[in-house]
């Protein structure tokens, strides 16, 4: 199931692919099942849960799937670092919008790096409020102006200004139940609000390479000037590889 040539130069190219591998159903089945637990225990997290790892280490064996660790070593190498897992559900009628912005904005990565894995629980649509990226804005690698928004109906609060994107440009990605997608942390996207009848789920799981430091110092102060969500006790896992800075924490936290 490893990415071809053409889909690592698209990746490289627009910043974003589709591969060829998909979940299987009893895999999807396991996950919606887990999300329901999740969701049971910890209702306020019906929109977005920042950190499935440390609510439920279910979620982990999703990320140890063989195929999905080769298709991330091909665009970030062989050393690979799981930080973050995550859950934006967008239920059917009132699912929250997802504004525009990139993901390395939020994070406490130096240097920045993440190959962002998206899985679709269930079809994402355009009418349910599949993501949508600008193809190829990561190219030139930095971190664009943002502001912070106080909107209670976005699940994120970290916003790029309308100069950075044309939303007319923008490419949908829609994605049947079990597709995922590949995506740069330099990438713009973001999602419409779900106003229809059909839930729209998707997990995502973050990978950094083993030339990264995930900075708990940083994560802190982060979490202190912007607002963000404070990721300094966040538990981080080597996948693959090994940590090549010598400087990141393993230690399990609860």
């Amino acid at each position: 199931m490893a990415l071809s040539d053409k889909l690592i130069e698209q990746y490289n190219e627009d910043g974003y692919v589709i591969p060829d591998y998909r979940l299987p159903e009893e895999t999807l089945a396991a996950i919606r099942a887990d999300h329901d637990r999740l969701l049971t225990r910890f209702p306020e997290y019906r929109d977005y849960c920042p950190m499935l790892l440390a609510h439920d280490l279910s979620f982990l064996n999703y990320a140890r799937d063989p195929n999905i660790l080769d298709m991330v070593e091909q665009v970030i190498g062989p050393d690979i670092i799981l930080w973050n897992s995550s859950f934006f559900a967008k239920p059917a009628e009132n699912g929250k919008k997802t504004p525009w912005h990139q993901d390395g904005e939020y994070w406490p990565l130096r240097p920045l790096a993440t190959c962002t894995v998206w899985l679709a629980i269930d079809d994402a649509t355009v009418e349910n409020g599949c993501l949508k990226f600008m193809r190829g804005s990561h190219k030139d690698q930095r971190l664009r102006p943002h502001r912070t928004s106080d909107d209670p109906n976005f699940t994120l609060h970290q916003e790029l200004l309308e100069s950075e994107y044309d939303d007319d440009k923008a490419v949908p990605l829609e994605l049947e139940a079990g597709q995922m997608s590949l995506h740069d942390v330099y990438l713009l996207h973001g999602s419409e609000a779900n106003n229809s009848g059909k839930a729209r789920r998707g997990m995502t799981m973050r990978f950094m390479p083993g030339t990264s430091v995930f900075d708990r110092d940083k994560a802190k102060q982060m979490h202190h000037d912007m607002g963000v969500v404070d990721h300094s006790h966040r538990t981080i896992f080597l996948m693959r590889g090994e940590d090549r800075t010598g400087e990141n924490d393993f230690r399990m936290r609860l």
